[in-house]
C-alpha cells in the first residue's frame, strides 16, 4: 500500500537500507570501473558506478512512496566519494522541511562501513506533477556514425546530441534491478515499471554514444519524473549539452536529457553531470 498521503515529521527517520555494493560495470568501456586503471587516478579500486549508488539511494523512497513517486517525484544525487566492491553500505533517509506547499521531502545519504559518506541527495514527492518539458526544445538527432573525441568543442554548450532509442526489455530490466540488489515488486511482474537507475544508466549511454571517452566519472544527477516507463515501451533519450567547463584540472560536461516514451510522452528529465576528462593523478 502506498503511504504517499502519510504526513512526515521533520527529522524523522523516513527509511534505512543496507546493501552490499557491487561494481556492475567492471568490464565496461569506462575503465574508471577497472581496478588497475582506477588506482592510476588515486582510487583504491574500481568505482561502483554512480547509477548503482543512485539506485541504492532511491530504495527507501520507492519502497514507501511506491508508484506515485515513480510517476511524479524527483530525486537528486551527488557522488562524493567512491563505493567499492563488496562493501556493505547504509542508506539513510530523513524527512526534511518542505520548501513548497504540498511537497514532501527527504534527505538521502549513502555511507561506507567506516562512516565515509559516498553520496547525498534529496527526494521529493509533490501533490501534483510539475509541467513536463516542451519536446520542441529537444529535437531528435542521429547518433554520429563516427564519434569525435570528447572535448570542449564536441561537447560545447548548446550542442544537440544524437538520440538513443530502444525498447525496454523486461528480462534485461529485471536483471538490472537484481544487479543492484533491489527486489521491490514495482520493478517486476505485472507492474513492470523501469527502475529509475536503469533510465539513468541509459543517460550514460547517451554520452558514450556521442563522443569517445577515456576513463570518466559520474558526478551528479537530478531527475524529475513525469510518467511511468513500462516494459515493452519504445523510449528515446533526447539530449543537449547544458554546460561544459573546467574546474581544478577536471573537464566537466552537464547534459540536459529528456526520456520520451514514443510517440511523445515525457517520462523523465535528467540533468546529468560527469567529469569527462579527470585531471592526471601524481607523476606522469
Amino acid at each position: 500500500m502506498s503511504t504517499s498521503e502519510s504526513p512526515l515529521v521533520v527529522g524523522d527517520v523516513f527509511g534505512t537500507y543496507r546493501v552490499r555494493a557491487h561494481n556492475i560495470a567492471s568490464d565496461s568501456e569506462n575503465k574508471i570501473h577497472d581496478d588497475t586503471v582506477a588506482r592510476r587516478y588515486g582510487f583504491s579500486g574500481g568505482l561502483v558506478p554512480g547509477i548503482a549508488v543512485f539506485g541504492y539511494l532511491t530504495r527507501p523512497v520507492a519502497e514507501r512512496w511506491d508508484v506515485d513517486w515513480l510517476e511524479r517525484g524527483t530525486a537528486s544525487a551527488r557522488f562524493l566519494q567512491p563505493c567499492y566492491e563488496g562493501e556493505e553500505v547504509t542508506v539513510r533517509a530523513l524527512s526534511l522541511p518542505s520548501r513548497s506547499a504540498g511537497t514532501a521531502e527527504v534527505g538521502l545519504s549513502v555511507a561506507r562501513p567506516d562512516g565515509t559518506k559516498c553520496a547525498e541527495g534529496v527526494a521529493s514527492f509533490p501533490r501534483t506533477a510539475a509541467p513536463a518539458p516542451d519536446l520542441r526544445n529537444y529535437p531528435p538527432a542521429p547518433l554520429p556514425a563516427e564519434r569525435p573525441p570528447a572535448s570542449a568543442t564536441s561537447l560545447a554548450a548548446g550542442t544537440i546530441l544524437g538520440t538513443l532509442s530502444l525498447r525496454l526489455d523486461e528480462a534485461r530490466a529485471t536483471a538490472f534491478a537484481d544487479s543492484i540488489s533491489d527486489d521491490l515488486s514495482v520493478y517486476r511482474g505485472p507492474r513492470g515499471i523501469a527502475h529509475p537507475a536503469l533510465l539513468l544508466a541509459l543517460a550514460n549511454r547517451v554520452l558514450a554514444g556521442n563522443v569517445v571517452l577515456g576513463p570518466w566519472i559520474h558526478v551528479s544527477s537530478d531527475v524529475n519524473h513525469f510518467s511511468l516507463a513500462r516494459y515493452g515501451d519504445a523510449i528515446s533519450l533526447r539530449a543537449r549539452v547544458a554546460e561544459c567547463f573546467e574546474r581544478k584540472g577536471h573537464e566537466f560536461v552537464v547534459l540536459d536529457i529528456v526520456v520520451v516514451a514514443e510517440p511523445g510522452r515525457p517520462v523523465q528529465q535528467i540533468r546529468h553531470t560527469a567529469i569527462y576528462r579527470p585531471r592526471p593523478h601524481g607523476p606522469s
